[in-house]
This record gives C-alpha cells, structure tokens and sequence, in this order.
C-alpha cells in the first residue's frame, strides 16, 4: 500500500519506515490497515457511516410514518444495499491474477461482507436503546430486518457470483 510520505512524517512517522511484514505485527487496528481498508472499500465505509448517523439522529415525523412496519423495510434495504456494496467491492479488489489463481475467499466475505454488518446492526440497537437519551429505541423487530437484509444481500450476491463465473 503506498501512503503519503507527508502525511507519515506528521501524523505517524513510525509508518515511514514499515514494510509489509512488519505491519502485521503492529495488530489488527493499524493506521495503515485502516487507511489499507477504507482505500479498498470507499463507498462501503461512506454508506456504513451514513447508516450510523441515520440510526442515531432523532427520526422526523413524516407522512410514512404511518406506513406499517415502514421502518422495517428501510433497515432490509440499507442492510442489503449494505452487504451487496461490500460483496461487489471485495470482489472488484480480488479479481483472480494474471496466472488464474483465485484471490477470493467465502470466509472472508461471510465474515466482513454478512456477519460485520450483522453485528454493526446490533450495535446500532443497543445504541439506540442505551444512548439516545430516549429519542431512539433499540428493538428486535429492527435486529431481525438488519439480518433479513444482510442474508438477502449475501444470498443475491452469492447467486449472481456463481452465475458470472459460468458465463
């Protein structure tokens, strides 16, 4: 991974001089890894973070409101739209290399692609039923949408994965 020079000598002169080998001992939460993933998956990091602040902000009143489980729809969705976005990201920055081997691994993508959201999604709950000082609640109804959407996305991605590689 290549990193400003200018911004190594201000903010973290230790990462100047670090080699890929090396990175790995500095533990799972380096700098560099964190700038590594956020490089990688740029419009995954933007919705999470959008998905943050949405969940966390005091909910306008709006004529939707009294739509039945409307808001259990919109957490399917940005849990799907979710979890497609970082598939898609994964499998554009692990496409196989010049000599056919393959550089993707379903793990990896169940874990960071199906399961971190899922676990972002009860994070936001607790949030919500902890720290909003009541003006948001955390519900399991909610929870439940999240991975009804997280699994939707998985599964889509998964199916139109095989499909591609057939073609």
């Amino acid at each position: 991974m290549e990193v400003n020079p200018s911004f190594c000598t201000i903010f973290a002169p230790e990462m100047t001089e670090k080699t890929e080998e090396t990175e790995m001992k500095d533990g799972f939460f380096s700098m560099r890894w964190l700038l590594a993933k956020v490089k990688r998956y740029p419009l995954s990091c933007l919705l999470t973070a959008a998905i943050w602040v949405a969940c966390l902000m005091p909910v306008p009143e709006t004529p939707l409101s009294d739509v039945s489980f409307f808001d259990k729809w919109v957490h399917m969705a940005m849990y799907l739209v979710l979890v497609s976005l970082i598939w898609w990201e994964y499998m554009r920055s692990h496409r196989p290399s010049a000599n056919g081997q393959k550089t993707t691994s379903l793990r990896k993508l169940l874990l960071g692609g199906w399961l971190a959201p899922l676990l972002m999604g009860g994070l936001i709950e607790l949030a919500q039923a902890y720290l909003t000082a009541g003006n948001r609640s955390g519900e399991w109804l909610d929870f439940l949408a999240n991975g009804t959407g997280a699994t939707l996305g998985a599964l889509t991605c998964m199916l139109l994965a095989k499909c591609l590689a057939k073609v």
